[in-house]
């Protein structure tokens, strides 16, 4: 029995006495980092960056002449002879090599080199926009949360208060100093914050879960709140004009420099079609070696020779005039998307801005109002246990607190967050992100 009892100890402690493991907890530094290591999206970009290079290449090996090898043979059914003279052998090889190069007296190869090299940085101005974009959703999750774990908080504090007031409506029924009534508004005032702690839990539950999917976590994970505010007082310690920001947004914002260069490519598009108007020259050199069976004195066995060729299309149905009027109309679309972009840009920048001024103006409000709102439940909770309130007094106050700490939990986190939509804005989100 002792035996058994001994064998079977290890086997319980194994089971129920496994340590548990201290749950990850990020920062929105680390949630930057994994998200730019992990996300389909910058992995796309990256990918479009990898096919513009490529492009390039392509565009580059037109300039170099194609260099080839070739060979033939064939078998006849039988030897043919006109008189001594032989006509068709029994069979005959050709082999050799040719250096070719085609290429447009217009330069269309070196208008297509450029337009190559423009797309480079243009899909690396994509890169950094898509990035931008991923930190910016990466902040909003994370803030969310943070204002998941809050509210929940909040909660949680709320329920606290009505249990507290129920119970001191229970013991002056017991007295006969409160009618019943008292007790059921408190217990029903109890069950509704209840409801909203649950439905709270699940909000915060759902805000992990979309932060883990913008930020490419796996398994269970707590924030660590970052603040924001001092960084942002460090570089404004007085807060600039919000002209001083549009133009920090018009020179730096790199979905607006990816549109600057598809301006410049559409230009260089038009040089490209307009190539189409000038003749092809197409230059050949080969070698040439020839072998028959049976041979003959007339067989010419070593060929070199080279060709120069030009060639234009007179008539093509309207096809160059129709790609060059295409080219222009691009021109014009890029332009038109340009001026779009940047007003809406400016939009964002001046939203930004002044939802910052108004934050900052407006916590420093909530935050007496929060003061305010605890003084007066506190008194009024003092008051109705002396019978001085009744229990529609407390539930007023409890309201009131309730709907000030939500309002500047709002506030706060909505501040933090504008800080980080002006930088989006700006297109200076990356360059401050604290990433290594």
């Amino acid at each position: 029995m002792k035996k058994t009892i001994l064998f079977f100890i290890p086997i319980f402690i194994l089971t129920y006495a496994t340590p548990s493991f201290p749950v990850e907890k990020y920062n929105l530094d680390d949630l930057y980092r994994i998200a730019l290591r992990k996300s389909e999206r910058i992995m796309l970009s990256e990918q479009e960056l990898y096919i513009a290079e490529r492009q390039k290449d392509k565009a580059i090996s037109v300039l170099f002449p194609r260099i080839s090898s070739f060979g033939e043979y064939k078998k006849y059914n039988e030897e043919k002879q006109k008189l001594t003279f032989l006509i068709q052998p029994s069979s005959a090889s050709n082999w050799g090599l040719k250096i070719d190069r085609s290429f447009s007296l217009g330069g269309k190869e070196f208008f297509a080199l450029r337009i190559s090299r423009e797309n480079i940085e243009r899909a690396k101005y994509d890169l950094m926009g898509t990035k931008e974009s991923i930190l910016f959703s990466v902040a909003s999750a994370y803030f969310e949360v943070l204002r998941a774990k809050e509210a929940l908080e909040i909660a949680r504090a709320n329920v606290e208060r009505l249990k507290k007031h129920r119970d001191a409506a229970s013991a002056r029924l017991r007295v006969g100093e409160v009618t019943k009534t008292a007790l059921l508004r408190a217990e029903a005032e109890l069950s509704s914050a209840k409801s909203e702690f649950v439905r709270a839990e699940n909000n915060l539950k759902f805000a992990k879960a979309v932060l883990s999917r913008v930020a490419g976590i796996e398994g269970d994970y707590d924030v660590a709140e970052s603040q924001l505010d001092t960084s942002i007082k460090e570089l404004y310690p007085e807060m600039p004009d919000v002209r001083y920001f549009k133009e920090l947004a018009f020179s730096k914002r790199p979905e607006l420099k990816s549109m600057e260069l598809q301006k410049i490519i559409s230009d260089e598009q038009i040089k490209y079609t307009r190539g189409s108007y000038f003749p092809d020259l197409k230059l050949e050199a080969a070698y040439v070696r020839n072998e028959t069976d049976p041979s003959t004195f007339t067989l010419i066995k070593e060929q070199i020779y080279g060709i120069v060729k030009i060639e234009f299309p007179l008539f093509e149905g309207g096809l160059r005039r129709a790609e060059l009027m295409e080219s222009f109309a691009k021109k014009r679309e890029s332009e038109l998307l340009y001026e779009d972009l940047k007003k809406n840009v400016g939009i964002e920048v001046e939203e930004a801005y002044l939802e910052i001024i108004t934050l900052r103006e407006t916590i420093k409000f909530l935050e007496d109002e929060v003061e305010f709102a605890k003084e007066n439940y506190r008194a009024v909770s003092k008051q109705f246990e002396y019978g001085l309130a009744d229990s529609v007094d407390v539930m007023d106050a409890n309201t009131l607190l309730l709907t000030a700490e939500k309002n500047l939990s709002n506030a706060k986190y909505n501040y933090q967050l504008s800080l980080l939509k002006l930088r989006r804005a700006t297109g200076t989100l990356l360059e401050m992100a604290r990433i290594e």
